[in-house]
């Protein structure tokens, strides 16, 4: 057993060592897509490793499961019913009646009268006035003049050349190797299997239920209720009243505006080439205008106090006994006998058959190509371009402009402004007082006690017995197969490749 652990650690430690890029066994040689260079050859062979398994089978096992029937069942109970029964009875409530009272009131207006007025203002009025004046203008005259420029520009002049490159030409060599195949070759054996095996053992049990049966009783009670009771009484309000007053103010008027336009000038006008009368800007006054005076009419209010008979309805509680009926649930023994099924487990022997690997090594041979680079030197021809400078001369004209001073006469007009006298009527508006008189009605409201019928609904119990199905659940066992894995260890035969290497420098 020793023996086999230890040849089985040595295969794994040899994979691992062919997984790695760089193989140990080679002394550090770098590993070459699994060709090994003929100078590091290895001795393989396969060893059979013992390796247990788990593997699960299936077995079918009957199962029994609690399935409940209903079955339906009529009583007989006692229900209250609530029966709506329509009263009636007499309200007294209070009516609000509206009385109209005529009364008259005096109140003053103004009228307004019309009063004619003068006034007198001033207004300035233009006077236009010819004059003349020489003025002093510069022309810019254009003078043309020749001048020479030298400028470089690059000529492109290409020269042929040559360069050597070298270029690795492939070269393929055939090799061979020789490696060794595990060839797999089955074997059937036997051996007997102990498994258990549940039985089901039916077992008669009793139990005591509880169960509460409805019992109903007659009580009685006291009920509080309220009653609306009118109960008059005496409270005082406050009347909103008042009275017209004449006030009087003054109302600023706007005061009265005049357009008047300014003294202008003389500009140069170069399109016409003389000069052009500008008139000025216009000037705006304004004549303030005396406030006229207004009346109107204010109402001023007075708060005046009154006595009125009101009623309000009170609610007042009255005491009654009322019959009601009460369900007592009283508790009842009663016995059930059921069934409890209990598994027992039983042993049981099989045979069974499986099959065992056994791996047998075959030698097998190859042959590989291997490609090798050969440089080869080539020579080719390519072309440069270089730019060699040319100097070049050209003309051309600038122009100077050159000022020229001239002399002209032009004429233009001044204003004057000349004040001027003037009168104007307006009209004032004065407000006169005037006494009128007028009549409006007022509206009282008198309270008025007035009685109505009204109906309402009230419940009354009424004891009836009503017939119920009520629905109970009778259990009974119903037998079902499942399908279940059972685990079983197997022992079977791995094969592992072991590689030693032959180069004396790694042992």
């Amino acid at each position: 057993m020793r023996a086999k652990v230890g040849v089985s650690a040595l295969a794994v430690l040899a994979v691992s060592m062919l997984a790695s890029p760089t193989l140990a066994g080679y002394c550090g040689a770098a590993r070459y897509d699994g060709c090994v260079p003929v100078s590091y050859q290895q001795d393989c062979h396969t060893v059979m490793k013992t390796v247990r398994c788990k593997v699960y089978e299936q077995q079918e096992v009957t199962c029994y499961k609690t399935v409940y029937d209903q079955v339906c069942e009529q009583k007989t109970v006692n229900v209250t019913k609530m029966v709506r029964e329509q009263r009636s009875k007499e309200v007294s409530y209070t009516v609000c009646k509206p009385v109209w009272e005529t009364r008259q009131r005096t109140y003053t207006v103004c009228k307004p009268v019309w009063e004619t007025r003068q006034r007198t203002y001033t207004v300035c009025k233009p006077v236009w006035e010819t004059r003349q004046k020489e003025v002093q203008y510069t022309v810019c005259k254009p003078v043309w003049e020749t001048k020479t420029r030298t400028y470089t520009v690059c000529k492109p002049v290409w020269e042929t050349r040559q360069r050597e490159y070298t270029v690795c030409k492939p070269v393929w060599e055939t090799r061979q190797r020789t490696y060794t195949v595990c060839k797999p070759v089955w074997e059937t054996r036997q051996k007997e299997v102990q498994y258990t095996v549940c039985v089901p053992v039916w077992e008669t049990k009793t139990r005591t239920y509880t169960v509460c049966k409805p019992v109903w009783e007659t009580r009685q009670r006291e009920e509080t209720y309220h009653v609306h009771v009118k109960v008059p009484y005496t409270k005082t309000i406050q009347v909103q009243s008042g009275h017209w007053e004449t006030q009087t103010y003054e109302v600023a008027q706007a005061p009265c505006t005049k357009t008047v336009r300014g003294v202008g000038e003389l500009k140069w006008d170069p399109a016409k080439c003389c000069c052009v009368y500008c008139p000025g800007e216009c000037v705006t006054l304004t004549c303030p205008r005396p406030p006229k005076k207004c009346c109107k009419r204010v109402w001023v209010p007075e708060c005046i106090e009154k006595e009125i008979q009101c009623c309000k309805t009170v609610c007042e509680p009255r005491t009654r006994t009322v019959c009601y009926k009460v369900c007592k649930m009283v508790p009842e023994t009663k016995t059930c006998n059921y069934k409890v099924c209990k598994m027992v487990p039983e042993c049981r022997t099989k045979t069974c058959c499986y099959k065992v690997c056994k791996m047998v090594p075959e030698t097998k041979t190859c042959c590989y190509k291997v490609c090798k680079m050969v440089p080869e030197t080539k020579t080719c021809c390519y072309k440069v371009c270089k730019m060699v400078p040319e100097t070049k001369t050209c003309c051309y004209k600038v122009c100077k402009m050159v000022p020229e001073c001239r002399t002209k006469t032009c004429c233009y007009k001044v204003c004057k402004m000349v004040p001027e006298t003037k009168t104007c009527c307006y009209k004032v508006c004065k407000m006169v007082p005037e006494t009128k008189t007028c009549c409006y009605k007022v509206c009282k409201m008198v309270p008025e006690t007035r009685t109505k019928t009204v109906c309402y609904s009230v419940c009354v119990p009424v004891c009836e017995q009503k017939t119920i199905n009520c629905v109970r659940c009778v259990p009974r066992k119903v037998a079902y197969t499942v399908k279940r894995c059972v685990p079983k260890i197997v022992c079977k035969q791995v094969p592992v490749s072991v590689c030693c290497p032959c180069d004396p420098c790694c042992n």
